[in-house]
């Protein structure tokens, strides 16, 4: 026996409409039918494989109108940089105390960032940290002398873009909360982010070959984009 929430969402999923960003998301939003804020999800599926290399994107992207998540943010630094790490709003900051207390296990943040200086310290906790998705990374802003900048990122909207093996990008751009203008930007942000990465590898073809957008009990919605990608 069906539950009312699932008999109100589209039968013939097949058979949904393909469209523009703008014209989906009122559909996406009319599927939101449980109690609570459901987030508005976008997947990519990427021209990775190329014949004489592999493509791998993995960027941060801070999204304008945030995300409606609350991040723990950790910070690892040497003493004279914990301050401004706790002005700038993390929830966690240490030195090496810190760095025994993860290789321990204590993993009880979202976000991990530290300065260059620490960062040798960090990377011999790659077994611990890796598979979390929890090691801080240079390229994404996360291995940094500027704590402030790092901190107030993560904590106002950042989120990360990377492809599996087979070409698969899942993000998140907000919630059913959000009006539709900020959502709107924050779909803009990752496109905008994807067309770069784009420029920076050496591709054949086209990077995106197509996205979906559903919301987080919702069925899933092929998004036109306006040019190819």
């Amino acid at each position: 026996m069906s539950s009312k929430r699932f008999k109100k969402l589209p039968e013939n999923t097949k058979n949904l409409p393909s469209d523009s960003f703008e014209k989906l998301l009122p559909l996406i939003k009319e599927n939101c039918t449980t109690k609570f804020d459901e987030s508005i999800d976008l997947n990519f599926h990427i021209n990775n494989k190329q014949k004489k290399n592999e493509i791998n994107i993995r960027t941060a992207v801070n999204l304008p109108g945030g995300t409606g998540k609350k991040v723990t943010v950790a910070v690892v630094c040497e003493e004279n940089k914990s301050q401004e790490a706790k002005d700038a709003g993390a929830d966690k900051v240490g030195g090496d105390e810190f760095v025994e207390k993860i290789k321990g296990g204590n993993l009880d943040f979202e976000k991990l960032i530290c300065t260059p200086g620490m960062m040798i310290k960090l990377s011999k906790l790659g077994k611990i940290l890796g598979p979390k998705g929890l090691m801080p990374n240079p390229k994404l802003g996360s291995v940094t002398n500027d704590l402030k900048k790092a901190v107030t990122d993560a904590k106002s909207g950042q989120v990360e873009i990377r492809n599996d093996k087979d070409g698969n990008i899942g993000v998140s751009i907000g919630k059913k909360s959000f009006d539709d203008q900020k959502l709107s930007k924050n779909f803009n942000a990752i496109i905008d982010a994807l067309e770069k990465e784009k420029s920076n590898n050496t591709l054949k073809g086209d990077l995106i070959k197509q996205v979906y957008m559903t919301s987080t009990m919702g069925v899933s919605y092929k998004v036109k984009l306006e040019k190819n990608i």
